[in-house]
């Protein structure tokens, strides 16, 4: 049987500063009548707040300072996207950050001007998906004899705002970084998905006739994909973790209030039970992710680094999923209606168990690497 080595959980001062900044950004900048403002606009967040975000420099927080980045490591990202989810805030900044890690890991500073200006703000996007599976191979996307791309993306996150898309393909069988600028793309060749959260945006993208501005080539680049789906799935982890932080606040907040029977429904057990069940899962996934934070680096990730990236994300999905379902439960006829932040909730749950993989496809993998099945 083969167990996890390093089990250790260490938050530093940085962190946890980082942290306290992120939050209260998204108290000052992000209450919950400026996200609802936002569901049925195009791009789904506040341009000004993207900027600001920038401004801080949080496009950039886990590259280098080589490549213009503030040098803080992939960990230091984790306490800023836990404090985003906690305001169920939409912006690029996953998208941007992981685009950085790809091309990071796969290029490094042969890669310093795209890099930089990734940590300036431009907007980055990976586009991944053939069709909607994360555990494929998604190279179904090639590089011709005159090296234009050929192929369609799928699911590509800000794929609407995006100033700049890392694309998944295939060279002669093996695979392939193209680096494409959107004005690379033909308008007509972006068509928007329809997503349960309206929080979050996406859309499909045909490659077809792209000429990449620049193709990254070479052993490092399957090594950098496998890392970055990993990190992906303990990103999401992190801000699906602070969703469910929100989404208890939010029960607790109403348990505290909502009178039937003339008693506080606070008062019952049958609803006491389960709010204590998702406070617990909740705090079990903040040890998962910060735990990820701490093992996790801008080298190779080691196999204790890939099971706590799938557990952080088995972790989020569980208790966000259980957490969005008693909310509207909780909130009776009431939480099945727009007006209510349930729907917000339940359905960035529902959104969560899509990206990077769900439960069930990390804990098949996790069976694999702690039981060698």
């Amino acid at each position: 049987m083969s167990l996890m080595q390093n089990v250790a959980i260490s938050v530093t001062e940085e962190q946890g500063m980082l942290l306290d900044v992120a939050r209260g950004f998204v108290r000052d900048q992000a209450p919950i009548d400026a996200i609802r403002s936002q569901l049925e606009t195009d791009t789904g967040f506040d341009p000004a707040i993207w900027q600001a975000m920038v401004d801080m420099g949080w496009a950039g927080i886990a590259l280098p300072d080589s490549v213009g980045g503030a040098g803080m490591g992939v960990g230091s990202a984790i306490p800023v996207f836990e404090a985003l989810g906690g305001g169920l805030l939409g912006t690029p900044l996953l998208s941007t950050t992981l685009a950085g890690q790809l091309v990071w890991r796969a290029a490094g500073e042969s890669a310093a001007e795209w890099l930089g200006r990734l940590s300036g703000g431009m907007v980055g996007t990976v586009a991944l998906l053939d069709h909607a599976d994360w555990g494929a191979a998604n190279m179904g996307v090639t590089l011709d004899a005159a090296g234009k791309l050929v192929g369609s993306k799928h699911f590509v996150a800000d794929a609407g705002v995006a100033e700049s898309f890392v694309v998944v393909a295939s060279e002669a069988g093996m695979p392939a970084l193209a680096l494409v600028d959107r004005s690379a793309i033909e308008d007509d060749a972006i068509s928007d998905n329809v997503l349960i959260d309206l929080t979050k945006r996406a859309a499909n993208v045909d490659f077809t006739g792209v000429m990449p501005a620049q193709v990254l080539r070479g052993e490092a680049v399957a090594s950098a994909l496998r890392d970055t789906l990993l990190l992906g799935a303990l990103l999401t982890a992190a801000e699906t973790t602070g969703a469910a932080g929100k989404c208890l606040a939010s029960i607790t907040d109403y348990l505290k209030t909502r009178k039937q029977f003339g008693k506080l429904i606070g008062s019952y057990q049958a609803l006491k039970h389960p709010t204590v069940d998702i406070y617990v899962g909740m705090e079990n996934a903040r040890s998962f992710i910060y735990h990820g934070a701490t093992v996790v680096g801008d080298e190779p990730l080691s196999i204790d680094a890939e099971i706590a990236c799938r557990m952080a994300k088995v972790a989020a999905d569980d208790v966000m999923v259980f957490a969005g379902d008693r909310s509207v439960q909780f909130h009776g006829g009431f939480g099945f209606t727009w007006e209510c932040d349930s729907t917000l909730f339940i359905r960035r749950a529902q959104w969560a168990q899509q990206m990077y993989g769900g439960a069930i496809h990390h804990r098949k993998r996790l069976a694999t690497l702690l039981l060698d099945t």
